[in-house]
């Protein structure tokens, strides 16, 4: 029984706990009622987007008149327009939905006290990040793929 308990001690000490201080919560209460805000505001948005998607689309498609109005951008089909505006209020839609759980997770950990909230509300926090580093690596390699078919392009 006593080497367990030396046993811990040794642990604790060898990984001390961390300890959130009252400007650390602050600052985590701060950022929030940021993410809130952004994740309201890009729900919004996505919403505007799916509104989009289904009406620009099949307006395209039925009157003609309005493609000429859009110039270079008139050339698309009004399907593939709604494709494209889905996929952007889709891409949209999740990182703000995990702005919103961060939010509620982290005020509420922030406020009562509860380890379990805040646990949970960085680990949304991680997702999000995630998202956008995933979201980076695929535009850097639609980059990169685009300057190679640029310059393969150019030789010929």
């Amino acid at each position: 029984m006593e080497d367990q308990a030396q046993f811990q001690e040794t642990e604790n000490q060898k990984y001390p706990q961390l300890i959130v201080t009252e400007d650390m919560r602050s600052y985590i209460y701060d950022m929030a009622k940021w993410a809130n805000f952004l994740g309201i505001v890009g729900l919004v948005i996505a919403a505007f987007m799916l509104m989009a998607a289904l009406t620009i689309g099949p307006t395209i498609n039925a009157n003609p008149e309005m493609a000429k109005m859009l110039g270079q951008l008139g050339a698309m089909d009004g399907t593939t327009f709604s494709i494209v505006f889905l996929i952007y209020g889709l891409a949209i839609f999740f990182p703000s939905l995990l702005m919103l759980r961060y939010a509620a997770k982290a005020k509420h950990g922030v406020l009562y006290g509860e380890q379990e909230s805040l646990d949970q509300g960085m680990a949304k926090l991680k997702s999000l990040f995630k998202y956008f580093g995933v979201l980076t690596i695929i535009f850097i390699g639609l980059y990169l793929l685009t300057l190679v078919s640029a310059v393969l392009g150019g030789i010929k």
